[in-house]
């Protein structure tokens, strides 16, 4: 089944506070979770009709705990919540390697819209910039669930044909804009470190200022392409400069 991640974060979203994050720019770093479970300032995001979901485990690598996801056919992801208004500036570093890049992986195409490694940023619904549809799309969903869906989204990936540096539109909607940080094989199985200013990507993505912030996520799935793929996230820093 076709279920991208824009559908996943919205899902988690909307469920209500499980695990929300202390007032601080900074999301809870994985080298100082004692476990993955509970409330540790990041939780799981699935979805009910993907049954196959990655596994994400706390291992150490180099002398340093971080996050190891492994993807078989499947797909889920991390989410921590945040409410912060973005500012001037704000920015996101984190460090990531991947085993692999997808095949069949293409950003272009909803069937090649899988990721070996993934940064999600969802921001706050502005409904004086959506349609009527839109607007009317989300009070239903609103009162469904009791919560306000997030809106826009900057998708940070490790991407396997999109050069490096360039910006899409996902291919199921053009609120999420994908972001390629790495891109194919050569630098796989090396330790990567990414550092973006949220606020001067979402200026360029969307070509106004940020809303609220809502919540960061990472993300490794193969359920499009129905690959494996095998990820390793570092701690993830976000700070004002």
């Amino acid at each position: 089944m076709l279920r991208t991640f824009q559908t996943l974060v919205l899902v988690c979203l909307a469920a209500g506070p499980s695990a929300l994050v202390a007032q601080s720019s900074l999301v809870p770093v994985f080298s100082e979770l004692q476990t993955l479970a509970g409330d540790n300032g990041w939780e799981p995001l699935e979805f009910p009709d993907i049954e196959r979901h990655t596994r994400y485990t706390l291992v150490t690598d180099n002398g340093r705990q971080v996050v190891e996801a492994r993807a078989d056919d499947s797909a889920s992801g991390m989410i921590a919540r945040v409410s912060l208004v973005p500012g001037d500036s704000l920015t996101l570093r984190w460090s990531w390697k991947v085993a692999n890049v997808l095949e069949d992986g293409d950003a272009r195409r909803k069937s090649g819209d899988d990721y070996p490694a993934r940064i999600y940023v969802a921001f706050e619904f502005e409904p004086d910039k959506a349609g009527w549809f839109e607007r009317a799309r989300r009070k239903t969903v609103s009162t469904l669930f009791g919560e306000e869906l997030p809106g826009r989204a900057l998708n940070y990936i490790w991407a396997n044909r999109l050069p490096r540096g360039e910006i899409i539109a996902n291919p199921y909607t053009d609120d999420t804009m994908m972001i390629a940080v790495n891109s194919g094989q050569d630098q796989a199985s090396q330790w990567v470190t990414v550092e973006r200013d949220i606020v001067a990507d979402y200026r360029r993505a969307f070509g106004s200022e940020p809303p609220g912030l809502l919540g960061v996520a990472i993300m490794t799935d193969t359920d499009n392409t129905g690959d494996t793929a095998k990820a390793w996230y570092g701690d993830i820093i976000l700070e004002r400069p």
